[in-house]
């Protein structure tokens, strides 16, 4: 299924349609989630492919043999592509890691009458902005990045493919509740204490974890053992799908490196446009979260 010049616009936000087809996309909104089921949330490259990995080592108390044999997508697929609902009727693993990339305004009224647990991971969103920007070069089921400052502009006006970061964030961390089976991570929070993020995972999805399960979970699901990892750095997807030679999928993995992108007057309009869209974010989770996503990135 290539479909690498088709865009699908499903609910006013356009996805690619090499992966996501009408009927995909409504399989997602109607999904029969299970009680047992894990469901990670996430606005692209937010840290996505790491708590998927995070979770497998998890799951299999730090043994590596799936994650290093299984592609991460078969371990953890897309709810909202079109292989979904394949790869999880010939699965039997219990509990089922599911993912997406869908606003909680959309995938919320099937979540409405089940237990399953939900972790939400996000980032800075200046470095989603510079992350999303390279993906786009090297990823040619999305269109041309266009110059950065084009880009920036995309970003903050929400005309990119998955729609708006701002509304993406808001509307999954107003629904970050204890008492809603909900887990919000920050993919600075797993960068500044990889250990203490695995064992709050644990600790979560109640699978609790021996020190040395916990040190294994931390030596595979590092970003360099992930980097050289053909079942997670996507290297296995054909060139003319992701062409590696214009850049890698797991690229630097670092918190700030928007820092090497952003001039000074995009700077402060990027802040203008983030304090003004995030206005409506009044929740305390929302307010609590978003503080210390911005600045604990800018200040490495």
């Amino acid at each position: 299924m290539a479909r690498l010049d088709v865009t699908e616009m499903f609910h006013g936000i356009a996805y690619p349609g090499h992966l996501h087809t009408q009927e995909s996309l409504q399989h997602a909104l109607k999904f029969p989630f299970r009680d047992t089921d894990i469901l990670i949330a996430s606005y692209p490259k937010s840290g996505t492919t790491w708590i998927q990995e995070m979770l497998s080592l998890i799951l299999n108390k730090g043994d590596p043999h799936l994650s290093l044999t299984v592609p991460n997508w078969a371990r953890a697929p897309w709810l909202e592509h079109y292989y979904c609902a394949s790869v999880l009727e010939g699965s039997s693993t219990t509990p089922r890691i599911v993912t997406t990339h869908l606003p909680h305004h959309l995938l919320g009224s099937a979540l409405t009458d089940s237990k399953a647990k939900v972790i939400y991971v996000s980032r800075n969103p200046k470095d989603v902005l510079v992350s999303f920007y390279h993906f786009h070069k090297m990823a040619n089921f999305l269109p041309e990045s266009g110059t950065f400052p084009e880009f920036v502009n995309r970003f903050l006006a929400g005309t990119l493919h998955f729609g708006s970061w701002f509304d993406h964030f808001k509307g999954w961390t107003s629904q970050m509740t204890p008492m809603h089976s909900r887990l919000h991570m920050t993919y600075e929070e797993m960068s500044l204490d990889l250990h203490g993020a695995i064992k709050k995972v644990s600790s979560f999805i109640q699978c609790p974890l021996v020190e040395d399960e916990v040190n294994n979970c931390v030596q595979y699901c590092s970003f360099s053992q992930m980097k050289d990892n053909v079942m997670v750095n996507y290297s296995l997807v054909p060139d003319d799908i992701m062409d590696h030679n214009r850049g890698r999928f797991m690229r630097k993995g670092q918190m700030g490196d928007w820092k090497n992108m952003f001039t000074e007057e995009q700077n402060r309009y990027f802040e203008q446009v983030l304090k003004f869209k995030m206005q409506g974010c009044t929740t305390e989770n929302c307010e609590k979260s978003l503080h210390p996503l911005i600045h604990s990135s800018d200040a490495s």
